[in-house]
């Protein structure tokens, strides 16, 4: 007997994380499901899949995205229950998203109409379900849309309305499928959602409770989540050899590892002090024979990173890809891992001095100590630059620069406070100080490292939590605190990420199709 072939017959049913590819899919769907409603935009999925790639999902049917599903977590303790949807989404990017919360908040579930008869969206919420019990979270909170009231509305409040919905006296498509889900209706929210016309902007506060939540202790927030940082201000002298060199960032790395630092940041392009024993005829073939280097460069840090228990910004190296020199940043990870940020802005001393080549890729690092960005010391006077990594989740940006007067200096230290107090990040900037005689187009140098803060009554006076002396060599060690920033944005005199007027304007970073 011939054996049948069952596989014509399936039709695959998946549930899954979202994917870059699905973006295009996610957004036409959405405009099917929502419409007079403003649909996704690519770099707010994209926000989410750098910051939280966890709690976003999709359910696949025979090859073809047919339903989705979005959330971040928060502790919601810290948000009013009369918030609207732009609140605790930070307008559908969720840079607050709080990895330490209690509580999974649902964005939203869309589900194509063709398919609404399977179940679908019980799946993404028994999915997202899964997921509060995976992370041991609290609750799962949402802010229903009730899309029937708008028949209702001339005869009885929405209050009315949704305690009828809950007597099965009316249907709602929304509120009767998440009863039923196992959520519990809390209070009415106003002015949830401006666009959403069918619920004339009210929607319904609901819970379901995870019953295998284990407490994570008698306080609900941390008291404080201290980072500490030393900045490198790195003296640029003659030296005669590679191993004078490691030994010095050793001594550094040492005295930061003393003081049980987290982070320790050296300046941009310090390692051009190499140049200082080697033979030069030219300034870009100078450049070309340090990056000979790197590959020394990159296994000592990698080595002191691990061995010092210390996350080390290696300040700036020049390197050599694909015929091209680059200024990278390396992230060397106490773990023994390694990441690299290039500098995105060249100077026009490095371009016409080195033919120094531009990078294309802003990003966004994790560490054990949450999300970092690094911009080197040009970039960070580009303010869109600041914005897209805190968009992205980072909550401090270290800028290692290389100044060689008073002025240029001026511009990166403005800069970076400006950036502080713009995103409410914390800023950092090390500088080489000191002469190199030897090396031309590194004759004089100019620095005042320093760590900034946001501007406000919970952070020092002046923004400042620490600076050197200014062309000086030496170190400062200071402690900052993210639970702090974390409050701040909530809570503060002033809440600048909050209070961004999305409706009017928006930044998008530009990616190759």
């Amino acid at each position: 007997m011939q054996t049948q072939d069952l596989s014509k017959f399936e039709k695959k049913l998946i549930i899954r994380q979202i994917q870059r590819e699905d973006f295009k899919t996610i957004i036409e769907l959405q405009k099917i499901c929502f419409k007079n409603m403003i649909p996704w935009k690519i770099d707010q999925l994209e926000s989410h899949l750098n910051i939280f790639p966890e709690g976003q999902f999709c359910v696949e049917y025979d090859g073809v995205v047919i339903g989705s599903c979005s959330s971040l977590i928060v502790n919601f303790d810290e948000y009013n229950d009369q918030h609207s949807w732009d609140e605790i989404t930070d307008g559908g990017y969720i840079t607050n998203h709080n990895p330490d919360g209690y509580n999974l908040y649902g964005m939203e579930v869309m589900v194509h109409p063709d398919y609404r008869n399977m179940k679908i969206g019980k799946r993404l919420y028994e999915a997202r379900q899964e997921l509060a019990e995976q992370l041991n979270l609290k609750s799962i909170i949402i802010g229903g849309r009730i899309p029937g009231y708008k028949d209702y509305a001339d005869q009885m409040s929405a209050r009315a309305y949704t305690q009828q919905v809950k007597d099965l006296n009316i249907y709602d498509p929304i509120l009767s499928f998440q009863l039923r889900c196992g959520f519990s209706l809390k209070r009415i929210i106003r002015k949830y959602m401006p666009d959403d016309k069918a619920s004339l902007q009210y929607a319904t506060l609901m819970e379901w409770n995870n019953i295998e939540y284990q407490s994570k202790g008698t306080h609900q927030f941390k008291t404080a989540f201290h980072v500490r940082i030393c900045v490198i201000q790195y003296m640029m002298k003659k030296i005669n050899a590679f191993e004078e060199f490691a030994h010095q960032c050793e001594y550094y790395v040492d005295v930061a590892a003393n003081y049980k630092s987290d982070f320790v940041v050296f300046p941009e392009i310090f390692t051009t002090q190499l140049l200082s024993f080697v033979d030069q005829e030219t300034s870009s073939q100078s450049v070309r024979m340090l990056t000979t280097f790197t590959d020394k460069y990159i296994a000592m840090f990698t080595d002191f990173a691990v061995r010092y228990n210390v996350n080390i910004i290696g300040g700036s190296h020049f390197v050599e890809e694909n015929g091209h020199i680059y200024n990278i940043a390396y992230l060397f990870r106490r773990d023994g891992t390694i990441d690299k940020q290039y500098k995105l802005h060249v100077t026009p001393n490095e371009k016409q001095w080195w033919g120094i080549s531009t990078g294309d890729n802003i990003k966004v690092f994790d560490t054990d100590c949450g999300k970092i960005a690094i911009l080197i010391c040009y970039d960070i006077e580009f303010p869109e630059l600041a914005r897209l990594v805190t968009q992205k989740g980072a909550n401090i940006i270290f800028t290692p620069f290389c100044t060689d007067e008073r002025q240029g200096y001026l511009r990166v230290r403005y800069c970076a406070q400006a950036r502080a107090v713009e995103n409410q990040v914390y800023t950092v900037i090390a500088g080489t100080v000191g002469n190199l005689t030897h090396v031309e187009n590194m004759d004089i140098q100019y620095a005042q490292s320093a760590i900034f803060t946001p501007s406000d009554f919970s952070f020092p006076r002046d923004g400042i939590m620490a600076e050197c002396t200014p062309n000086i060599e030496t170190v400062i060690v200071g402690d900052i605190d993210l639970e702090l920033l974390k409050r701040s944005r909530t809570s503060g005199t002033v809440t600048l990420l909050k209070n961004r007027r999305i409706d009017l304007y928006e930044l998008k970073e530009k990616k190759d199709e």
